[in-house]
């Protein structure tokens, strides 16, 4: 008998924020750990979503055993309905990610198909040789554990992503004692978030924005607008509990915030008084000065919400002269341009915008910072230790963090997608790479965007295209015609003429110094163009557009 071993193989969420994505193996069982998505750079062009290159469980179908999810985040759960189409195995997660979960499927046409195992914090569930409990964790969402895993090498721990709240909403606290009994037990590794590392001190708690809400609620002349993730459903406990305080209603525009405070009031998450919700229909003619409105489009998405109000462009609701609105979300890296130019449109009409925590907190991060992640690591006290979720430094800074608690026995282990470790009794290994990577997805046809595509998109979106039409007569070879060329984003007319002149005269040379046999095989001719025209185009101008010869037969 070979002695027991685990694999951990990072798939996704190292050195990126998103695509969060661990598989786990001992002998012929494969556990998967999240599958989420995360959303394209701007040099992805045309693409909606990307997640993670799967060809490893592909190649090992047979072998995986489960899905399992620490909690319903889009870069947690948003490559499901991509992945299950090729990995028909149970899911497990809590109620409210289950919940969201099904949303998704059903969107896909998937959901009929897929075994959805709903699990409890504080139970366990054997899913092959693993036995996995669900250690419940705070973090900006509700329903969200980490997971303690045997394995038939020790226990190793997941945190998912986490804060340490100490006065949650909903009063259901960080178990901290699960975290120090496994501590006391011997915990062979321990994977954690490592997204807010570079932040000292203390996440404060989810109640540290009550006060600025209330007091900018109260001070608000006209009708308040708060945007903020729809996920964030003890944010918007505290929005509906001032609201009903300071004497107004609520009401909810945007179809994720609809559909998430529809979900998360169905399973008893979000408490809403009787009376207090304004139906949609009746936004418009409602008192002003007696309402709060819930809006989605935090993040400036095209077409959300928040972006439509912002220009005066939605059925349901406008942004007037003296109203508030509160931006209560973090504005991710990269969304800045888009974020600023809607608050612009909104300080245009004279709103009254507040869109960060300059005099008091408007948001407050869901992920721990430097004094609770040498919290954990201190309870835990791991053999061996793996940052997770973070772009390089982020993973860097946890790994000298970890160094400098001292509380790892054995190694810091510092990986990348698709670098695999092997633990053995022995000690933990590093093994060859797996195949990892990135797919796009186009979310309008729901299909796969080869890469070769998005290399087309840049080419046209940095060099342009140029299209030379050749009318040909198809019994003599004989061109009927001078080439005509027709151009986009290549040069502008004023500077083009010459060149493309010129560029005529090069496919006439080429098309007389090509033999009859030649003329009369179409595909031999435009590509000999081609390449005689990139060559005089590259020369001329230093740019590489797109060639695409057009032959015409008369």
């Amino acid at each position: 008998m070979s002695k027991p071993s685990l694999w951990a193989i990072p798939l996704g969420g190292l050195g990126e924020f998103g695509m969060n994505m661990l598989a786990l193996r001992t002998g012929n069982d494969i556990l998967v750990i999240d599958a989420g998505m995360m959303f394209p750079e701007a040099e992805l062009l045309g693409v909606d979503i990307v997640i993670p290159d799967i060809t490893y469980l592909k190649q090992n179908r047979d072998q995986v055993r489960a899905i399992v999810l620490t909690h319903g985040h889009e870069d947690h759960i948003g490559a499901l309905p991509y992945i299950l189409r090729d990995l028909n195995v149970p899911v497990f997660g809590t109620r409210f990610t289950l919940a969201l979960v099904r949303k998704r499927l059903e969107e896909h046409g998937l959901l009929e198909k897929t075994d959805l195992r709903e699990v409890l914090p504080g139970r366990h569930a054997e899913i092959g040789p693993f036995e996995v409990e669900f250690i419940h964790v705070t973090h900006s969402t509700i329903d969200c554990v980490a997971l303690a895993i045997r394995t038939p090498v020790g226990v190793v721990i997941h945190t998912g992503d986490y804060k340490i709240d100490p006065t949650p909403v909903d009063g259901e606290p960080f178990d901290l004692h699960a975290f120090a009994r496994y501590g006391q037990e011997g915990v062979l590794a321990l994977f954690s978030d490592s997204t807010n590392v570079e932040r000292p001190g203390y996440t404060p708690s989810e109640r540290a924005v009550w006060n600025r809400m209330e007091e900018l609620f109260r001070a608000a002349p006209r009708k308040v607008l708060v945007s903020c993730f729809a996920s964030l459903i003890h944010r918007i406990q505290q929005v509906v509990d001032v609201a009903a305080l300071v004497g107004r209603k609520v009401g909810f525009v945007g179809r994720s915030m609809v559909d998430n405070v529809e979900i998360a009031h169905g399973l008893g998450r979000l408490r809403i008084p009787d009376g207090l919700v304004i139906r949609p229909q009746d936004l418009r003619s409602f008192d002003p000065e007696k309402m709060v409105v819930l809006v989605s489009g935090s993040q400036a998405e095209p077409m959300s919400s928040l972006s439509r109000v912002a220009v005066d462009n939605h059925r349901l609701i406008s942004v007037d002269e003296n109203d508030t609105v509160i931006l209560s979300a973090r504005i991710i890296p990269g969304n800045e341009k888009a974020i600023f130019r809607m608050l612009d449109h909104m300080f245009r009409r004279r709103a009254l915008v507040y869109y960060d925590n300059n005099g008091g907190l408007l948001h407050v991060s869901g992920h721990a910072s430097q004094e609770e992640q040498k919290l954990i690591l201190n309870l835990v006290r791991p053999r061996y230790f793996t940052p997770l979720h973070g772009e390089y430094r982020q993973l860097f800074r946890h790994a000298a963090l970890a160094q400098q608690v001292g509380a790892v026995s054995g190694e810091v282990l510092l990986l990348e997608d698709g670098h695999p470790i092997e633990f053995t009794d022995d000690g933990a290994y590093r093994r060859e790479p797996v195949p990892v990577g990135r797919v796009c997805v186009d979310s309008g046809s729901l299909e796969e965007i080869e890469q070769v595509v998005i290399r087309d998109r840049q080419h046209l979106a940095e060099d342009g295209i140029v299209v030379p039409i050749i009318a040909i007569d198809k019994h003599t070879g004989r061109m009927e015609s001078r080439p005509e060329m027709v151009t986009r984003g290549f040069l502008p007319p004023e500077n083009g003429t010459e060149v493309l002149a010129a560029a005529r005269d090069v496919i006439l040379r080429t098309i007389e110094q090509s033999n009859t046999e030649e003329k009369r095989d179409w595909s031999v001719i435009k590509e000999k163009i081609r390449v005689d025209l990139k060559r005089y185009l590259n020369k001329q101008t230093s740019k590489r557009p797109l060639i695409l010869p057009v032959i015409l037969e008369v």
